[in-house]
């Protein structure tokens, strides 16, 4: 019997084995389900006659995303959210927007979640002027600024901005999937996002101690954030802590309502309160504070002087190889280039000799016996053997080793250090290309693990369905003797072992 799909929405009352029959091409695994789905988002007549024209092809669209069954479910809710006639009609006439569409419903539930809220976003991210190139940071606080103005309550700002980064998030993922950006231009978009946002974040939480403390507008002028970490690499996660760190330039200035410490004190509180606080709206970013001098148990601001007297005499080797990502992202950015200017010389002054690697070494081993408790060690493709901890602590180790005789290799990117490394001859090109690609293939796996419940995970899943819809994301296939799964873990295995070869020559002993 011949295969036309419109019977599943025009034909009536159809056997069990009909459907199953009409629906076993599509990679489906319960079609009792799907047939269900597919009725409910069906609508009155006309639409279902529309949704029957375009069925074929939505349905090839979605045997082609990570995990068709899904695909359906939210399908079936996404169209419950829109117009279901002006839905199916953009569809018909753009296959691109249709594949758009079952890669975010059968890929992410994340993203999925931001078009059932927001159905208009749909149509945004799949105009070819905003699919086809990256936001940059003055683009995103260009289009935030206005409303931002006319917003006059602090919430009311934080909750659009919170609405702002779930436009963005999708948009960098879509062209994620789509394999219309790069592994570097992806995380290169989520971390020009992550500096507009939280500067944003910063202007609104100076503003409203203004408004209570009739602060002058010279004392914001004289406050910094600084990111470290991913943030301060250019390089951040889908779902990742921002590590950042407060300075202002002296405690000499004088308000007649509050002193310097206390205002600073407060508007760092209230920037991380702003960034992490959630409500309806969700989220602005995690936040980490603990590369403060003396961590957790330091001063959430301090002063430039401050900042300079713990690194001359309390540094350890970990905080000296994490000044190599320090960055200005808010704020004054003046009192920032001062801060990278003092900071720098404590990279590699006194000389990274083997005490200093020794202490890499130990927090090295403490994080391997954590990973290997939770038994990941061959799964974590962040801190696992081989993994992008070791990438990092390789290009960072020999940056400070030789960054007294050659300042031009520190680099806050991870990839660009290791070119500039390359370029001196510090590493061998096998060496750095190996590196290079496990990097990439690494952070692409991160990326791909986070963005589907915008979780901070780092390891592959144990479950073999979700393993096989990660690796379907990563544009994996099976073939007639294997799995999509059975390539992803060999290449896995390949990166990391060449990973832990390099960093066991260069950080090990």
């Amino acid at each position: 019997m011949s295969i036309d799909l419109r019977e599943l929405l025009l034909a009536p009352r159809l056997a069990p084995e009909r459907v199953a029959e009409l629906l076993a091409p599509y990679g489906l695994k319960d079609f009792h389900k799907a047939d269900a789905n597919l009725q409910s988002s069906a609508g009155e007549p006309d639409e279902r006659l529309l949704l029957a024209e375009i069925l074929d092809d939505l349905m090839v669209c979605v045997a082609a995303s990570a995990d068709p069954d899904q695909a359906l479910i939210r399908f079936e809710r996404f169209t419950a959210a829109t117009n279901k006639a002006h839905l199916f009609t953009y569809l018909r006439n753009s296959r691109q927007a249709m594949d758009i569409l079952a890669k975010i419903l059968g890929g992410s539930a994340y993203m999925a979640e931001i078009l059932i809220r927001d159905p208009h976003h749909f149509y945004w991210v799949a105009e070819s002027h905003i699919l086809n190139r990256t936001r940059t940071k003055a683009e995103i606080r260009r289009d935030v600024r206005p409303t931002l103005l006319m917003l006059h309550e602090e919430e009311k700002q934080l909750d659009f901005l919170r609405a702002v980064k779930r436009r963005e998030m999708l948009h960098i993922g879509v062209r994620d999937l789509l394999r219309l950006a790069t592994v570097e231009e992806t995380n290169a978009a989520l971390s020009f996002l992550g500096e507009a946002l939280i500067s944003s974040t910063c202007e609104v939480s100076a503003a409203a101690l203004k408004r209570t403390w009739q602060i002058p507008p010279k004392m914001f002028r004289l406050f910094t954030v600084l990111a470290m970490g991913k943030l301060g690499g250019g390089e951040l996660n889908f779902s990742s802590d921002v590590d950042l760190m407060f300075v202002y330039s002296s405690n000499a200035e004088k308000v007649p309502a509050i002193s310097a410490p206390d205002y600073f004190r407060r508007l760092a509180q209230k920037i991380t309160s702003g960034l992490t606080s959630f409500t309806g709206e969700g989220y602005i970013y995690r936040v980490d504070l603990r590369l403060r001098p003396e961590g957790s148990a330091g001063n959430i601001a301090d002063t430039l002087d401050g900042f300079e007297r713990y690194y001359r005499t309390r540094i350890g080797a970990w905080e000296r190889l994490a000044l190599l990502k320090a960055w200005p992202v808010a704020g004054s950015r003046l009192l920032g280039r001062r801060f990278l200017a003092m900071s720098r010389r404590f990279i590699y002054e006194p000389e990274f000799d083997v005490h200093a690697l020794n202490e890499v070494r130990e927090m090295k081993a403490r994080m391997d016996e954590k990973i290997l408790a939770r038994g990941q060690t061959d799964r974590n493709v962040k801190l696992g053997r081989g993994g992008i901890r070791e990438i990092e602590l390789v290009v960072q180790t020999l940056q400070a080793t030789h960054g007294t005789r050659l300042p031009e290799i520190l680099g806050r990117g991870t990839l660009p250090a290791l070119a500039r490394l390359r370029e001196r001859k510090l590493i061998p090109e096998q060496d750095s290309d190996e590196l290079r690609n496990a990097y990439l293939f690494l952070r692409d796996v991160e990326n791909k693990l986070q963005m589907v419940d915008d979780a901070q995970t780092h390891s592959l899943p144990q479950d073999r369905e979700a393993l096989m819809a990660c690796a379907r994301l990563l544009g994996y296939s099976a073939s007639q003797t294997e799995s999509a799964i059975d390539p992803l873990l060999r290449d896995l295995q390949r990166h990391t072992n060449n990973v832990h070869r390099i960093f066991e020559r260069v950080v090990g002993r």
